[in-house]
């Protein structure tokens, strides 16, 4: 059995606990949250100063993609970034790969993460997932503009799966509103109708191409196959023209959200009951250079990830969350918590064990430090330490 007690715990559920302390077994599972007796020192308790939270989880990452680090500039929009990607594809080994991927997952253990959301275009990341260092739900990513094309793809990605490890932590997702026709959609929800990830309103040349049929990405859509000729603009914003079609998804991510307007929140909100909105501030930063309005989303279920060390410095939650709190003056340090913990958490169905301090969970828990206690602020040079 351990103790240990923190200046405030952040259980992900509750308002922090002052001077709280935390009675666990030796493998982590929690046996106890106490209130204000970390004044009570025994010799079995350990304080630390800072802030004590769950581990967290990341519900949007690129695993895949690990080589692709540092080779891409910055700031040159989603477009562009696009076809950096597709021209980098091959220019690895597989072995190379292989080892950035085992790597990467390090770095999100070290930085405290136990669950992840990974999309997957192939299987280079099975193997290392398999090997349950964490706990993954892997979303299959398709893509397709072209309607004919719809049934051959869902039957590609079907067979892909088949060769994960568990068949109740993978899904058949969608990549974006502007790159799958409206029968690949359909196909997708009834082929898996219980959790879905989309990129959504990541750049603003999407919501153009959906308004007007132009734009920067209409453009490099176009170069990557001709058949976007036959799309049909709606003359509504991306969000407003596709989620309708995603209603029968029991749950459903939106990750990015750059351009998500109030009027599509509420679009959304009067449309789908389990949406979860997922940001991952440093990729905008790195391929856009733009961020969401957080102030938009602060009654809203948000959930954090990193992205991809294509659009990222590093697979870190806690610095996405340094970025929110140094660009937005309205979203607490508790509510931030809860959007890197519980929300996630709960979007996975993992509740149960992960997401927050709570007697007999095993969450994993982290230890925030360098941290502006009396305004319970992130600062530039604030820590994550994984303790269990």
């Amino acid at each position: 059995m351990k103790k240990i007690a923190a200046n405030y715990i952040f259980t992900g559920i509750t308002p922090p606990i002052k001077n709280g302390v935390i009675t666990l077994e030796d493998d982590g599972t929690i046996i106890h949250v106490s209130e204000n007796d970390a004044g009570n020192i025994d010799n079995e308790l350990i304080f630390y100063e800072g802030v004590i939270c769950p581990s967290f989880i990341n519900t949007h990452c690129h695993l895949e993609l690990s080589y692709l680090y540092q080779k891409i500039p910055q700031h040159i929009s989603l477009p562009n970034f696009i076809k950096e990607v597709v021209q980098f594809r091959n220019q690895l080994s597989v072995n190379e790969r292989l080892i950035s991927i085992k790597n990467a997952e390090e770095q999100l253990i070290k930085n405290g993460v136990v669950a992840v959301g990974d999309i997957s275009n192939g299987d280079s990341t099975f193997n290392q997932k398999s090997k349950n260092n964490l706990y993954y739900h892997t979303f299959l990513e398709v893509f397709e503009i072209d309607s004919l094309k719809a049934k051959e793809t869902v039957m590609n990605a079907k067979k892909l799966r088949k060769n994960y490890f568990s068949p109740t932590q993978i899904s058949i997702t969608p990549h974006a509103p502007y790159s799958v026709s409206i029968e690949l959609l359909n196909l997708i929800v009834k082929e898996t109708p219980s959790i879905l990830s989309i990129h959504n309103q990541e750049t603003e040349s999407e919501n153009i191409m959906f308004k007007e049929k132009k734009g920067d990405l209409y453009e490099q859509l176009l170069a990557f196959n001709s058949a976007i000729e036959n799309w049909i603009p709606t003359n509504k914003s991306s969000l407003q023209s596709y989620l309708p079609y995603l209603k029968k998804a029991e749950r459903l991510l939106l990750v990015h959200n750059t351009y998500t307007s109030k009027k599509d929140i509420e679009f959304a909100n009067a449309n789908f009951k389990h949406l979860f909105w997922c940001f991952c501030p440093n990729a905008n930063l790195y391929i856009e250079n733009k961020l969401p309005n957080f102030s938009l989303f602060e009654n809203e279920t948000c959930t954090i990830g990193t992205d991809s060390l294509a659009s990222n410095h590093a697979l870190s939650i806690l610095d996405e969350l340094k970025t929110i709190a140094l660009n937005s003056k309205t979203i607490s340090l508790e509510k931030m918590i809860a959007w890197a913990t519980i929300n996630g958490a709960k979007f996975f169905n993992i509740e149960k064990q992960f997401g927050s301090l709570e007697k007999g969970k095993k969450p994993g828990i982290n230890l925030i430090q360098d941290i502006d206690l009396q305004q319970q602020k992130l600062l530039p040079q604030s820590t994550v330490k994984k303790l269990f």
